[in-house]
């Protein structure tokens, strides 16, 4: 039965009383104890689902991907999350723990335990003792990176999502990865990161990312980011806040060219693309998302651009469960009626709204010269 050795555990105050424990894990699989950190949130809550980031060379690339996981999760809607990051320096250990054989591209022996070291210790360890979401992130560089798409051979893949860096590739993942991609029903987050300065591996890289962009499947999130000024040593401090941009980009506010090339250009209802992104969200992460004031009011424009009327009756309801003292759900039903011609539904409505709390640009101003329009015309 595995057993978890507490090596040190340091409360340090980044900006608020974040969590941050380095623990020696005692590894049943391995035979052997490795050095693990961890990060929790400051204010983490068994009552919230917060996705998970395992880290691999965690000694260079654990704080990097911790600043970056705090910086979107604080200023960029990302949800806060659990990191692990698994050390592999000592020894030059990585080099056992992520070895493939060279003629199968198979992990080797000790590759073999390594992977049921993350997927059946370290992983439900934390399952068991921390409330986590079903998405998982997988970040590695080099060596490191190509072990994660080991997981991808899998029936249903541990991880959602992955960022590798400058990865030195098995042979034959260029085929093997794509085509077990196109053949999977989870959606998977893939993002490449490489440098401009070539290596013994660039040819070989290059052509896996010519292969993903083939990929014919809507299950696949594929990004590609080159670097032109980053050699193969800096190019592990590149591009990790790009990669969680793209990663987590469904958590962003919908942005001024998300609302004019896919909000406006789409053939469906206007509500249908807030209510697939919360879909989405939902079934990624575990939890519905609260609903941002940007958002509302990017479908509620755009609603009344295309003169899609149908989509503010869903939307108004949205706002009443989100908003529930604010006038937006009464306004937006009131619009919604007039709308559809029937004016005394829209005055008792726009009543409501007028009771209630300002928001954004809705006043009760604006409610009243709603109600006092409808009576001028209909003779109330």
């Amino acid at each position: 039965m595995q057993r978890i050795i507490t090596f040190c555990f340091l409360l340090l105050c980044f900006t608020n009383n974040a969590q941050l424990t380095k623990e020696i894990f005692e590894s049943f699989k391995l035979q052997e104890r490795r050095d693990v950190r961890y990060y929790f949130p400051e204010d983490y809550s068994a009552d919230k689902k917060y996705p998970l980031i395992v880290v691999l060379d965690a000694e260079y690339l654990f704080d990097q991907v911790l600043a970056n996981a705090k910086f979107y999760s604080d200023f960029h809607g990302m949800p806060e999350a659990i990191v692990v990051g698994v050390e592999q320096g000592k020894n030059s250990i990585r080099y056992d723990d992520c070895d493939f054989d060279p003629e199968s591209g198979l992990p080797s022996e000790k590759g073999k335990l390594f992977f049921e070291f993350l997927g059946m210790e370290l992983i439900p360890y934390l399952e068991s003792k921390y409330s986590l979401a079903p998405f998982k992130m997988f970040v590695g560089y080099e060596l490191t990176a190509n072990f994660g798409n080991f997981y991808l051979f899998k029936e249903n893949s541990l991880f959602n999502a992955f960022i590798a860096i400058s990865p030195t590739l098995a042979p034959e993942m260029e085929s093997r990865v794509p085509q077990r991609i196109a053949a999977m029903k989870k959606k998977i987050f893939y993002q490449l990161i490489v440098e401009g300065e070539n290596n013994p591996h660039t040819h070989s890289v290059l052509a896996f990312d010519q292969a993903l962009k083939t990929v014919k499947t809507e299950n696949l999130y594929y990004y590609f980011d080159q670097y032109p000024g980053a050699d193969h040593i800096s190019i592990a401090t590149y591009g990790i806040g790009k990669a969680f941009d793209n990663i987590f980009g469904m958590f962003k506010p919908i942005s001024p060219a998300e609302y004019k090339e896919q909000i406006l250009t789409s053939e469906d209802p206007v509500f249908k693309y807030l209510e697939t992104k919360h879909t989405t969200i939902e079934n990624l992460f575990g939890f519905r998302k609260t609903t941002s004031l940007n958002d509302i009011m990017a479908i509620y424009a755009a609603s009344r651009k295309k003169k899609d009327f149908e989509s503010l009756k869903p939307l108004s309801e949205l706002c009443k469960k989100e908003f529930p003292t604010t006038m937006l759900g009464f306004y937006f039903e009131g619009e919604y009626y007039e709308q559809l011609g029937e004016p005394k539904k829209a005055l008792r409505t726009f009543e409501k709204a007028f009771g209630m709390e300002e928001i954004d640009f809705l006043t009760r101003e604006m409610a009243l010269e709603k109600m006092d329009a409808l009576k001028a015309d209909f003779g109330f």
